[in-house]
């Protein structure tokens, strides 16, 4: 399993002038998070695994070091693909 370094407050740096809050997650093997929808934009950035996310009839495979904005009111499903955890940072627009 790939584990992407990053600079943590580099990435905290950029996502706050971007205009987003900047959180560690972490889903495990076979998560599944079904159908979700936020009223704001979502920014996603895999750390470490593999898992891919549906959304607007598409499915996107993501790998470490991959980065993706969800839109507000988009339907997504995410799923950890891997064998391992799947280590990821997300945020949200902090206005």
């Amino acid at each position: 399993m790939q584990l992407t370094k990053v600079d943590l407050e580099a990435v905290q740096a950029g996502w706050a002038h971007r205009g987003f809050t900047c959180e560690p997650w972490i889903d495990p093997p076979n998560q599944v998070w079904h159908d979700f929808i936020h009223d704001v934009d979502e920014l996603v950035l895999l750390l470490e695994g593999s898992c891919q996310i549906e959304l607007d009839g598409r499915t996107i495979r993501m790998s470490a070091g991959d980065e993706l904005t969800i839109p507000a009111g988009t339907r997504h499903t995410v799923r950890n693909c891997g064998d391992g955890p799947a280590r990821w940072l997300h945020g949200y627009p902090t206005n």
